[in-house]
C-alpha cells in the first residue's frame, strides 16, 4: 500500500522505514548505476585515460546539479515540517520556490561553463593527457545538467510527500536509458567518450521527463500560477536548511580539486583513474546505508513537526540499527571482494594491481558510518541548520582535505587512501556526541 503524508504520524516506524527506504535505496542504486555503466564501458571499451576524464567532469556536473538536490533537500525539510503541522499551503509555494531556484542556479552555472570551460576542467584536475577527453565529456553533460538537477530536486519532494517508489522509478528509467545508448553509442557506432557523455546527458532527460508526468498527474502537491509568488521570508528558510547540502556539494567538490591534483601529483593519470574507480564504489556500496537515511528524513521531520518526540526518537533508534547493519555487509563484501570488484571496470595490469588495497583502506571505517550519516540528516530534517551544517562538514571540511593536504608529504599516494578512515572515525565521534545530547535532551524518553 502506498504512503501517504499522514501515514508518517501513525504507521509502525519500522514498517515506513522499511517502504520508504527500500525504495530511496533502489533508486540511489539505480542512480549509482548511472556512473557505474559510464565508468565500467569507458574503462574496458575505449581505455583507463577515460576512466581519469570522466573522474574529473562528474564532480564539476555533480556539483552543479547538486545544487538542484540541496534545494531539494533543504525545501523537503521545510515541506515535511508544513506537512507535519497540516499546512498545504505552505507546502505548494515551498515545492515552487523549489523549481524557481533549482532552474535559476543552474542557468547561472551553465552559462559560465560554456564560456569557461577549459579553465574549469584544468581547476578540477584535468592535466596532461586527460583534459582532451575531459573537454569532450564535459559539453553534452553540461547541456544535460538543468535535467539531471530538476530530477535530484523533485525526487526528495516526492518522497517529503510519501512517495519514495515514484523517485525509484524514475531512477530506474535514467539508468536503463543510459545502459541502453552507452552500448550503441560506444559499442556500436563507436563513438567514444562523446557518445558516453550524450548516453548520460539522454538518461537525465527521461529521468526529468518522468518526474515532470509524475507531478502533472499523481503528486499531492499539485501546483497553481499563485504558488509561484515569491515569499522572501520563505526563501530564506529554504536557503537556511539548503545551506546544508550547499556547503556539503562544495566541499565535496573542493575536495575533488585537491584529491586530483594531489593523485596526478603523486601517481600521475593512473591514480587519478583509480580513484575514479573508487569514488564510483563509494558511491554504489553505499547505496542501501543512503537509502536507509532518504527514507529517515521524511519520518523524522514530518514527527519534529507535529511534536511527536517520542516518535522521532524511535525513528533514530530503528534507523542506526538497520543502517548499521549494512554498513557492516558493506565492509566485508569490500574486504572479501576487492580484486573481483575491480577487475569489472578495467584490464590495465597497473590499475588491477594497486587498487583493491586502495580500496579496502578507503572503506576501512564504513561499519561506523551510519551514525556520521544519520545524525547529521536527523538535524536537517528537524530545521536545525547549524547543527546540520556543522556536522555535515566535519568528514570532507574539517578532517579530510587537510588530512590529503598533510599526509601525501610522508606517506605518499598511501596517505590519500589513510586519509578517509580517519576522517571517518573523528567524524562519527563527533557526530555521535551531537546526537547522544540531542536525545537526552530535545528527545528525552517522557
Amino acid at each position: 500500500m502506498p504512503v501517504s503524508s499522514t501515514d508518517l504520524a501513525h504507521r509502525s516506524v519500522k514498517d515506513l522505514l522499511i517502504k520508504q527506504a527500500v525504495p530511496a535505496s533502489i533508486g540511489i542504486l539505480f542512480l549509482t548505476v548511472n556512473l557505474l555503466v559510464d565508468t565500467i564501458f569507458v574503462g574496458r571499451w575505449i581505455g583507463s585515460l577515460a576512466i581519469a576524464a570522466l573522474s574529473v567532469v562528474m564532480p564539476i556536473t555533480f556539483f552543479v546539479s547538486s545544487m538542484g538536490m540541496a534545494i531539494g533537500m533543504g525545501g523537503s525539510s521545510v515541506l515535511s515540517l508544513a506537512l507535519g503541522k497540516g499546512n498545504k499551503e505552505k507546502a505548494l509555494h515551498t515545492f515552487a520556490h523549489q523549481i524557481m531556484m533549482t532552474l535559476c542556479i543552474c542557468t547561472v552555472f551553465v552559462v559560465a561553463g560554456l564560456f569557461f570551460s577549459e579553465e574549469i576542467l584544468f581547476a578540477f584536475g584535468a592535466n596532461g593527457a586527460i583534459l582532451p577527453p575531459a573537454k569532450v565529456f564535459f559539453m553534452p553533460i553540461l547541456l544535460a545538467v538543468p535535467f539531471q538537477a530538476l530530477c535530484m530536486m523533485g525526487s526528495t519532494v516526492v518522497r517529503a510527500e510519501g512517495k519514495a517508489r515514484a523517485s525509484m522509478v524514475a531512477m530506474i528509467v535514467a539508468a536503463i536509458v543510459n545502459i541502453v545508448f552507452d552500448v550503441l553509442f560506444i559499442k556500436v557506432l563507436d563513438m567514444g567518450v562523446f557518445g558516453a557523455a550524450m548516453a548520460t546527458a539522454l538518461s537525465f532527460f527521461f529521468c526529468f521527463a518522468y518526474f515532470l508526468w509524475f507531478f502533472v498527474f499523481k503528486s499531492e502537491l499539485r501546483l497553481k500560477l499563485n504558488s509561484f509568488t515569491f515569499k522572501p521570508k520563505l526563501f530564506k528558510e529554504i536557503i537556511s536548511l539548503s545551506s546544508v547540502t550547499f556547503a556539503r556539494q562544495g566541499v565535496i567538490s573542493i575536495l575533488a580539486i585537491i584529491l586530483n591534483h594531489t593523485l596526478y601529483a603523486e601517481g600521475g593519470e593512473q591514480a587519478v583513474a583509480i580513484y575514479g574507480i573508487i569514488s564510483r564504489m563509494l558511491m554504489f556500496m553505499l547505496f542501501p546505508v543512503l537509502g536507509i537515511t532518504q527514507g529517515f528524513m521524511p519520518i523524522a521531520g514530518y514527527n519534529y513537526g507535529a511534536g511527536n518526540y517520542d516518535r522521532v526518537r524511535e525513528t533514530i533508534i530503528t534507523a542506526l540499527k538497520f543502517a548499521g547493519f549494512l554498513s557492516v555487509g558493506v565492509f566485508v563484501v569490500i574486504l572479501v571482494f576487492a580484486k573481483p570488484i575491480v577487475s569489472i571496470f578495467t584490464t590495465d595490469v597497473q590499475i588491477m594491481e594497486e587498487t583493491p588495497e586502495a580500496l579496502r583502506f578507503v572503506f576501512a571505517a564504513s561499519p561506523i558510518i551510519a551514525i556520521q550519516l544519520i545524525g547529521a540528516a536527523y538535524f536537517q530534517a528537524a530545521g536545525k541548520a547549524t547543527k546540520a551544517l556543522l556536522l555535515t562538514l566535519t568528514k570532507q571540511g574539517f578532517f579530510l582535505i587537510p588530512l590529503i593536504l598533510i599526509l601525501p608529504h610522508f606517506f605518499g599516494i598511501f596517505g590519500v587512501w589513510i586519509a578517509f578512515p580517519i576522517a571517518d572515525v573523528l567524524s562519527t565521534i563527533i557526530t555521535g556526541l551531537f546526537l547522544k545530547k540531542e536525545m537526552a535532551t530535545q528527545l528525552k524518553k517522557d
